[in-house]
């Protein structure tokens, strides 16, 4: 929120050197680039919501997160999960209406996670597409983002434990364009009302490994400057994963070090910029060399969360069975992944608490 520039008429002669120094302190306030989240964002994927084709029906080509899966984040000392939906199903038509029945259902999965102390990240999960098309086709542009988020926001606006996802993985799509989407949905966020933090991922599947990667009018790190926001409430989100092409689709993960390297690229960019980053997605499979990959990738995002302001794993969720990347306990058994990343969870400590590297 902008400080009460009110307070400083309250101050008289004897307080001018303070006067100053407050002006400037609220100068320096106001010119930031983007600001960290009030608290440690860590956790998993809760995925489900996404699945299915757009005209699949609730409870058979897709589910929301039951209680127990709910119960199983909060109970593992999670801050935060990131909840993937889709666009079609809650808005059947672009410029319409939302539909009811849809909208409910994410309202009360929000309002069941943040009972449990659970930061939720709505993760619009459509890859910068609407029904098959790509965003600055023509058809679906970039007011179509801008109303959707302008109709989304007023539900969740009062809501602190909600954050604002743009969209998941834009691909084929420019830099140039996906970032004028951006702007809009970012626009529209503030239009409507909310401080809320807002995640802006880049394309290419926003993975760190392809931010600097040349395109036609230039790169993500290009456009990605700008991105500007009157709240100063922003982090750019970027995907990592760690087998040979970065994909996840993979059983072993033999690019775990690059990936590490590949998010302190975007780092040294962020730091140079006043920036912070958010891992939205990454994960493994429970082979030896994922494990190990899994824990050096989160202790390191832990241990510079002044840039990192949190990471949600790739993923869990009641319908994944045996899925490689799963992180679903099975029976109530762990999963060897979440084995490696529990002792990384933030566990609701203070801000200044987030840089613990766990085992």
């Amino acid at each position: 929120m902008t400080p009460d520039i009110c307070f400083f008429s309250h101050l008289t002669g004897s307080n001018r050197l303070f006067r100053l120094f407050a002006a400037f302190a609220l100068v320096f306030a106001l010119s930031g680039t983007s600001v960290r989240a009030t608290g440690c964002l860590r956790g998993v994927n809760i995925a489900g919501a996404e699945f299915g084709g757009s005209d699949a029906r609730y409870g058979e080509g897709y589910i929301y997160p039951s209680d127990s899966t709910l119960d199983w984040a909060a109970a593992r000392s999670m801050t935060a999960i990131r909840l993937p939906f889709r666009w079609e199903r809650l808005q059947p038509e672009l410029y319409g209406d939302f539909d009811p029945a849809e909208l409910a259902r994410l309202q009360v999965t929000v309002q069941a996670a943040t009972s449990r102390g659970l930061t939720v990240i709505l993760d619009l999960h459509n890859y910068a597409e609407y029904r098959g098309d790509r965003i600055g086709n023509g058809v679906v542009n970039a007011d179509a983002l801008g109303d959707f988020w302008r109709r989304l926001t007023p539900y969740f606006a009062s809501n602190e434990k909600v954050v604002l996802g743009l969209m998941n993985e834009p691909a084929d799509i420019t830099a140039e364009v996906w970032f004028e989407a951006a702007q809009a949905g970012l626009d529209a966020v503030r239009e409507a009302g909310s401080d809320q933090l807002v995640l802006v991922p880049g394309t290419i599947w926003t993975g760190a490994s392809h931010w600097f990667a040349p395109q036609d009018g230039g790169s993500n790190a290009k456009h990605a400057e700008t991105i500007h926001d009157p709240r100063n409430n922003f982090a750019f989100e970027v995907h990592q994963y760690l087998d040979d092409d970065y994909s996840g689709t993979h059983d072993s993960c033999p690019r775990a070090d690059d990936a590490i390297g590949a998010l302190k690229k975007v780092a040294a960019w962020m730091e140079e910029r006043g920036y912070t980053g958010f891992v939205g997605e990454f994960g493994g499979t429970a082979s030896r060399d994922c494990l190990q990959g899994l824990e050096d990738m989160v202790r390191y995002l832990n241990d510079n969360s002044d840039t990192w302001i949190g990471w949600t794993a790739w993923a869990a969720g009641d319908w994944w069975g045996n899925y490689p990347l799963s992180l679903q306990p099975v029976d109530g058994t762990e999963r060897p992944q979440m084995e490696v990343l529990a002792p990384f969870m933030a566990g609701g400590s203070a801000p200044d608490q987030c840089g613990v590297s766990g085992r």
